[in-house]
């Protein structure tokens, strides 16, 4: 029995970047061999085990062929005989593809360590066109080391391009999906990773709403990147400069998909795209199966996100509507996260990064006020039940004017 540390361990390791998942592979043992050394098993598929002290996982050698569509479709085999390499090959990525032992004597039969050196993601194989899941998977690397200066090698491009066309990417769950697009969202540079899924012909399979926000027009007056696909990837990239959560990276994402809707004729206009994009919004999100804190505030988001930028100009009646529609008093973060997101919106022009943004300030001040009427001088007055709640609004909208009226001043 032989025990090495693979994949993003030993990419990582070398890279000079902080290790923190480790994956093992044994190789010439049994399943029972495992079991009388106090591993547990993991899941049916595979035999994966558990450490019986550091609870880490370690997995059989083994080797896989297609058997089926979509990223379940393997067959995997499993035994003593099956050599590192063997199981080495079945990986995506060449810089995956590396094995060392407790000496740290490094195994590199498909050259990772040059790819890395050279800064490339390239297949190991040509089985790597059996996983659909590997075109997200290679994507969400190149968002991750972009900052190094990885890019993807051109023939692991085409390999991608020809799965995008193949139709196997619509046989990937929604769960499996969200898993990969979530954590690329969350990377240094998300932007690149719908860069890559659009440069293979992905992106117009997965979110065909993003993919046909490019070569649409915007105002160059608001707009000067004038391209609402390249604003799109601006937002994105914003919010993950400025530390931005997952729900409001996804909100970026998608806040201006009802512009994708509007007719040539009218470009670079976009008359109401914010309620016409709303079914898109919803239809990616359902497509997904994206978590309901990301569903809610990504639908919020397309709507109201110019309400958002015009906020120092909203009437109270407008600004209270839209203090109520986010539910301020018991979902004090959602509107946080709104401001964020209209804050990177804002941002994601072109020469326009650093400009300041007074609407979060002059929002949350609103939303204070608001939240500062009290309801026990109310109940003491007798009200209750609906009058309550028009006592109630009353009261907001009055400390609203006068909140407006003191910003004015």
């Amino acid at each position: 029995m032989r025990i090495y540390k693979v994949g993003g361990a030993v990419r990582d390791r070398l890279l000079g970047k902080p290790v923190t998942d480790i994956d093992w592979v044994v190789v010439g043992a049994t399943t029972e061999e495992m079991l009388a050394k106090g591993f547990r098993p993991v899941g049916a598929d595979f035999p994966v085990f558990l450490h019986p002290k550091s609870g880490e996982e370690y997995a059989l050698a083994r080797t896989e062929r297609k058997s089926g569509r979509g990223y379940g479709g393997f067959t995997f085999h499993a035994s003593p005989e099956v050599t590192l390499e063997e199981d080495l090959i079945r990986r995506d990525l060449t810089i995956n593809a590396m094995a060392e032992d407790d000496q740290q004597n490094l195994t590199d039969p498909y050259h990772g360590q040059r790819d890395l050196e050279a800064r490339l993601l390239r297949h190991v194989s040509p089985a790597f066109a059996e996983d659909p899941l590997r075109v997200l998977r290679v994507a969400r690397f190149a968002a991750r080391y972009a900052g190094l200066g990885f890019t993807v090698a051109p023939e692991t491009l085409e390999l991608m391009r020809q799965l995008s066309e193949s139709g196997e990417l619509e046989a990937l769950t929604a769960e499996r999906s969200w898993k990969e697009i979530s954590r690329a969202l969350m990377e240094d540079q998300p932007q690149v990773f719908i860069e890559v899924l659009r440069e293979c012909g992905a992106l117009k399979v997965l979110m065909p709403e993003v993919d046909a926000l490019f070569g649409v027009p915007q105002p160059e007056a608001h707009h000067p990147e004038i391209d609402t696909g390249v604003h799109t990837l601006s937002v994105l990239e914003q919010a993950a400069r400025h530390k931005q959560p997952l729900t409001v990276r996804w909100a970026c994402l998608l806040h201006d998909l009802g512009k994708g809707l509007t007719p040539e004729a009218e470009w670079p206009r976009h008359i109401a795209h914010e309620h016409k994009g709303l079914k898109l919004i919803k239809a990616v999100n359902e497509r997904f199966k994206a978590p309901k804190d990301c569903q809610e505030l990504a639908l919020l988001v397309g709507e109201y996100h110019t309400h958002g930028h015009r906020a120092l100009e909203l009437k109270p009646s407008t600004l209270l509507e839209l203090l109520q529609s986010f539910d301020i008093y018991r979902r004090p973060q959602r509107f946080e996260e709104f401001i964020a997101a209209c804050e990177m919106d804002a941002r994601g022009r072109k020469g326009l990064e650093q400009r300041s943004y007074p609407q979060a300030d002059y929002l949350r001040g609103a939303a204070n006020a608001a939240r500062a009427v009290a309801v026990q001088p109310l109940l003491d007055k007798g009200f209750k039940g609906p009058e309550l709640g028009e006592a109630i609004k009353r009261e907001r909208l009055k400390a609203l004017k006068a909140y407006k009226d003191a910003a004015s001043a």
